[in-house]
């Protein structure tokens, strides 16, 4: 199976740098200016599927991905973003100074099995979106699919593929309306594509 990670556009939380999980903002003008872009940017890859995170910020730009081949998005729970609980919508100032023992745990090596306040932890998140992603695999065999999705779950899942601890997720980047490709076989889980934003640099 080749899997066409993609992260949803642009939300004004994005944009003002806050702490975004599961609240479920949308789209601003200029996520759905790159979904649109995504959508295009994938058109004539022979997608069969195309699942989403519930969250609408990704059900929009799935839609405007599987609007170019006919499919009807399918929202996938355990594609959602990481709960992070108490945290949501805060500045990162404000996280530093609510909860400065948690940011000092969060970027050492025990930093994902740090509980957030009133959410979950990031291995929990890596283990569902990894269990889900090989049920696709079993699924849909050879075929192209994508998965729209979020920040802490496409780090996750890449982080999973490269064989690296989840500790070091923070080496890694997606940005919003990004593309990343994995391709599962019987042996091996290959990253051909990592952080593409190619299809979002203007005309």
């Amino acid at each position: 199976m080749r899997l066409y990670l993609v992260r949803h556009g642009e939300t004004e939380s994005n944009r003002r740098g806050l702490a975004l999980g599961q609240d479920d903002v949308p789209l601003n003008e200029h996520g759905l200016w790159q979904a649109k872009r995504v959508g295009r940017a994938l058109a004539s890859e022979p997608l069969v599927a195309v699942y989403s995170s519930p969250l609408r910020r990704a059900q929009d730009t799935a839609q405007a991905v599987a609007g170019h081949h006919g499919r009807e998005v399918q929202v996938e729970e355990r594609l959602i973003e990481m709960d992070v609980g108490e945290v949501e919508g805060l500045p990162f100032d404000e996280v530093r100074k609510r909860y400065p023992d948690l940011l000092e745990k969060w970027v050492s090596g025990s930093g994902p099995t740090q509980t957030m306040p009133g959410g979950e932890r990031l291995v929990d998140v890596q283990e569902r979106a990894w269990a889900l992603v090989n049920e696709l695999a079993a699924r849909h065999g050879d075929e192209v699919i994508a998965a729209v999705s979020h920040n802490f779950v496409i780090l996750s899942l890449i982080a999973r593929a490269l064989g690296i601890e989840l500790a070091q997720f923070r080496r890694l980047r997606h940005s919003v309306a990004a593309v990343s490709v994995l391709d599962f076989s019987p042996k091996r889980v290959k990253v051909v594509r990592l952080n593409d934003t190619c299809h979002l640099e203007e005309d």
